[in-house]
């Protein structure tokens, strides 16, 4: 089971998994430099049901989201890169800036999300279209110091001081 998937595939696929009575749980993001709080992190959304699918921004989104300079890792690297962990069984490349399309089109039973949005954090532009199609929103804990800013910084910082 499992792989690089387009949104209609898996609308296939959701309709198959709800029949089965099948969690799913979304999650989407960046995904730039993967590293050890990535891994974390979709252990535990993994944990939360049957079926883990990531929505990655493609290039495009994260040069908006992030500046210019970014990604470093493109789309389809950063996509095989996250289907070679274990805790993910499908991956979803999409254009926009945001996850409501994937979560509208995937009606998931779980969205999750980093401890750097919701209750005093980041807007979560999602919460609204999760609720509307009767998911559950969980924001999990970060792994302090690792994030692909800090990483970006680390490579920098040492690189400068030669």
């Amino acid at each position: 089971m499992g792989g690089l998937a387009t949104l209609d595939e898996l609308q296939g696929l959701r309709r198959d998994w709800s029949a089965q009575g099948k969690r799913v749980v979304l999650t989407n993001g960046c995904f730039d430099l993967l590293h050890v709080g990535h891994v974390r992190y979709l252990r535990q959304a993994r944990a939360l049901g049957d079926v883990l699918i990531v929505g990655v921004n493609d290039d495009a989104s994260v040069s908006r989201l992030k500046g210019p300079r970014r990604p470093i890792v493109s789309q389809e690297d950063r996509a095989e890169m996250l289907l070679a962990l274990e805790a993910v069984d499908y991956v979803v490349v999409f254009s926009e800036d945001t996850a409501i399309a994937l979560v509208i089109a995937l009606r998931p039973d779980i969205y999750v999300k980093g401890g750097d949005y919701g209750q005093g954090g980041k807007d979560l532009p999602e919460a609204e279209a999760v609720r509307e199609c009767g998911g559950r929103i969980e924001l999990l804990p970060l792994a302090p110091g690792h994030s692909s800013t800090d990483l970006v910084r680390e490579v920098l910082d040492r690189y400068r001081r030669g």
